[in-house]
């Protein structure tokens, strides 16, 4: 791939080992990886140096990951992936709290990564969102182009993963989406039937729409398939 079409990310690593493996993996395949190996002076680099994606390890010297996240979030608009030791519910939790449009559990699958990457990066591209048209659902109006999202006209603070679940949910509205073609959306693979990473990312559009986590009006969940935005809203 010539070197004009290069991917630029910032993979936001301590162990140099794995920043190197990572860094050599994904170069053949258009991407040119620069690495930070502290957490405390990411967030200068990735508001400085504003690249397409960041990988953003949990554990680091002098910031953790977390921290990072809720730091850059707001002046941030590209895509970030989490990376996580313990591949727990709390962290995934806490990481799409923060902010964060992704997250994977160490060690870390080059194929897997990759596949996010190239997902992320389709989605997020120019000719994606050209391509795109306002979807008005009710009182509920997303736009494509300006990748914003509003609700009885006050725009919705969304990061990007939730912004991309609300269109695909508005663009099929009134028709249950299974969580395999949800997930398979999200991540470019198939569901593996454990990953809770629909549900949470469900819970967070909730909970920014203001719709009831106990009785639901807004995004409905279909018993043995998955959810559906209402028509109703």
């Amino acid at each position: 791939m010539p070197s004009n079409l290069k991917h630029r990310i910032l993979l936001v690593e301590d162990d140099a080992q794995l920043a190197s493996m990572v860094a050599d993996f994904l170069k053949p395949h258009g991407f040119d990886v620069l690495v930070e190996n502290r957490g405390d002076c990411a967030v200068d680099r990735i508001l400085r140096e504003d690249p397409e994606v960041v990988i953003l390890d949990v554990n680091l010297p002098g910031m953790d990951g977390f921290a990072i996240c809720r730091e850059v979030r707001g002046d941030y608009g590209g895509a970030i992936i989490m990376l996580t030791a313990r591949g727990g519910e709390i962290d995934e939790v806490l990481g799409l709290e923060f902010g964060a449009d992704d997250y994977m559990a160490k060690p870390v699958r080059p194929l897997a990564l990759l596949a996010r990457l190239r997902t992320h990066l389709r989605r997020s591209s120019p000719d994606a969102s050209a391509t795109g048209q306002t979807v008005v659902v009710g009182s509920l109006v997303v736009d494509t182009a300006r990748r914003i999202a509003e609700l009885h006209g006050i725009e919705l603070d969304l990061t990007t993963a939730e912004f991309d679940l609300l269109k695909l949910l508005a663009d099929h509205a009134g028709k249950p989406l299974s969580r395999n073609e949800i997930y398979q959306f999200i991540h470019g693979t198939r569901y593996d039937g454990f990953d809770r990473s629909i549900d949470l990312r469900i819970s967070r559009l909730r909970k920014k729409m203001g719709d009831d986590p106990l009785k639901p009006q807004r995004i409905l969940s279909v018993r043995g398939t998955g959810y559906q935005l209402s028509t109703e809203l």
